[in-house]
Parts: C-alpha cells; structure tokens; sequence
C-alpha cells in the first residue's frame, strides 16, 4: 500500500460504518485502507448476512446503536448504503440492480468468501429463491428519499467497471455523482485519489471547517495537453490542506464553439484531475471576482484584467520565484496549510 498515506485529523473521534460487497466481509483490503488511512477514527465493519433483508435489518441495527457518522458502500454494499437513510453516505459502484448482476455474472450456485469471516464459513450457496431476495430487497432503492438524503449522498462510479453500470439509474435520484479512475474494485490509487477527496469533503462540512482557498489558473497545468511537471503532485498535496478551486476563462464568441472549448477543458480536467476538480472548477472572464487566499495564474493570464488586484495572493507561475510547480510545492510546504 505505498500509496496510502494516513491523516490522524479526518474524521478523528468519528465512527465510519463500512458495508462490503458481495462474497466480501469486514476483513476486506478497504477496511484496512480505512483504518489506515484514518487512524483515529473507529471503523465498524460487520460481516453481513446472506439473506439480505436480514443484512439490512443487522445495518439499521448497527447504525440505531452506533449511530455512524459516515456509511461507506462498495458494489452491494453500495445498494445497502443508499437505503440507510438520514446518514453521510458514499455509495461505490453501487450494484442496484444486484439480482440481474449475479444472473449476468455468473455469481449463482457455489459461491466462494474472497474474504476471512469471523464465523469461519468459507462458502455459501445462491439459488433462484436466494436471487429473488436480492431483487426484492434491491427494489426497496430510493424509497422514502428525503431532500436531506439527496444533499447528503454521493456516488462514486469507476469508468472501467465491467461489472456494474447504475449512474444513469443513480443520477436519476442523486444529484452528486461522478466517474472515477478505476474498475470495479478500490485499489489504492482509486481509494486515495477518488474516495479519500470526498471523505474530506464530508468531514470538512460537518465540523464546519472553512479551509484557506487555493484557486488555480488552467493555464498553469498543462504543457502541449500533457500535465506540468509536478502539477498533479502538487495538487493532490495543495488539497490536503486547502479548498482548491479550478478556473478557466470562457470561450469569447458564445455558442457551440463555447460549448465545445468549456467540454474540453472539463474533459482534461476529468482525464488528470478527475474527483478533486468536480464541483470545483470554475468559468469566468473576471477572476479579480473571487474571493479567496491564493491565485496561481500565469503570467498574464488575465489580459488587461491583471491591472485589477486580486481578491487573493497571487501566485505568478512561470515568474523567476514560481518558474515550476516544484517550487509552488516548496512554498506552500513551508506555509503549513496557511
């Protein structure tokens, strides 16, 4: 797990229920990178049942007596998760429609634990009758949404899952949903890179915490469409500690052209970025409006505009202090999250 860092304050003191997929148990390779990665935090992760309404009857249990401060879900743990209301959720490649999955999949007949249990069964069988359970408990998705549930759920779907594909059946109820580098099992890039942000994201509104704000010129990133050197080194360390926003100018002209340079400059964002700069990138031809702590621009990004002072301490890339991300890194380290 070389990827893996820890982060002794997210979700310190807090209690994170994780709900595995299916064949899985509490002893998987996420609730280790969960309890890694969180040190101080208590992850309760229960072996589920495999009757599923009977996981779902031990899932409210556990969150009425442990009352969880997040609930984490993969795969079918995912379709668990989403139905746990009133509750901080993640739901990972959620298989939603897990009956037709396992039919697809060939997952019926002798199925095999890819992990440890705590009662020491090492297999289970899945009929037709054990199927139709899924599908009813599968069925019971969205009901009783609430406005809250829709602010407090986020999606997480792998653009190479082979396995399950439910964000148009997801997006269709839950507004916060995106694709992220991966299949359908977390590694630790996947973990760390996707999962981790959001996490952040989560932690940060709960304890109401306001983080310095970075905003980052497009211009600064990319070299012939390739990333700066050291720019996604960079940026992953700059959203430990800050907000760190994404700004790029808007096409002049308007129209289909504009449609089209604001998709490409999602798409490389998605491609290099990816999770960070969702929901965090911004189109403006006045950045001298935003408010915040930092502005890495280009030099002369702004035109004319560079005339106006900024509502931020600019940060000149490409300038004999800011002539590489290397040094921006150096900077911001030295400022310790300032």
């Amino acid at each position: 797990m070389d990827l893996v860092k820890q982060f002794p304050d997210l979700m310190a003191g807090k209690k994170i229920l994780y709900v595995h997929g299916f064949a899985s148990s509490g002893q998987s390779g996420t609730v280790t990178r969960l309890r890694t990665v969180f040190p101080n935090a208590t992850v309760i992760a229960p072996d589920l049942p495999i009757h599923p309404q009977e996981a779902l009857d031990l899932l409210h249990h556990v969150c009425d007596t442990e009352q969880p401060d997040l609930i984490i879900g993969t795969s079918m743990g995912g379709m668990y998760t989403e139905q746990l209301r009133g509750y901080d959720r993640i739901c990972v490649n959620p298989a939603l429609e897990i009956a037709e999955t396992m039919k697809a999949h060939g997952m019926t007949g002798t199925q095999q634990f890819q992990n440890p249990r705590l009662d020491g069964v090492q297999e289970f069988y899945v009929d037709k009758a054990l199927v139709k359970e899924y599908r009813d408990v599968s069925e019971q998705r969205f009901q009783g949404m609430t406005p809250e549930d829709e602010r407090r759920v986020y999606g997480l779907f792998g653009d190479k899952d082979d396995l399950v594909d439910t964000l148009g059946m997801f997006s269709e109820h839950y507004s916060q949903n995106t694709n992220f580098h991966g299949g359908h099992r977390m590694d630790d890039h996947s973990f760390m890179h996707s999962v981790v942000p959001v996490i952040r994201w989560i932690d940060d509104r709960q304890e109401h915490r306001q983080r310095p704000i970075i905003y980052i010129g497009i211009e600064t990133m990319s070299r012939e469409l390739k990333p700066a050197p050291s720019c996604q080194k960079a940026i992953r360390l700059l959203i430990e500690h800050y907000e760190v926003f994404f700004v790029s100018p808007p096409p002049l002209g308007g129209g289909l052209g504009e449609t089209v340079q604001c998709a490409t400059t999602l798409s490389w964002l998605y491609e290099h970025i990816n999770v960070p700069a969702w929901q965090h990138t911004i189109f403006t031809p006045r950045r001298e409006l935003l408010y915040g702590d930092y502005f890495i621009q280009g030099q002369g990004a702004g035109g004319k505009e560079q005339e106006v002072e900024l509502m931020a301490t600019p940060i000149e890339f490409g300038s004999d202090t800011f002539k590489t991300w290397d040094d921006i890194i150096e900077y911001f380290s030295r400022l310790g999250g300032q």
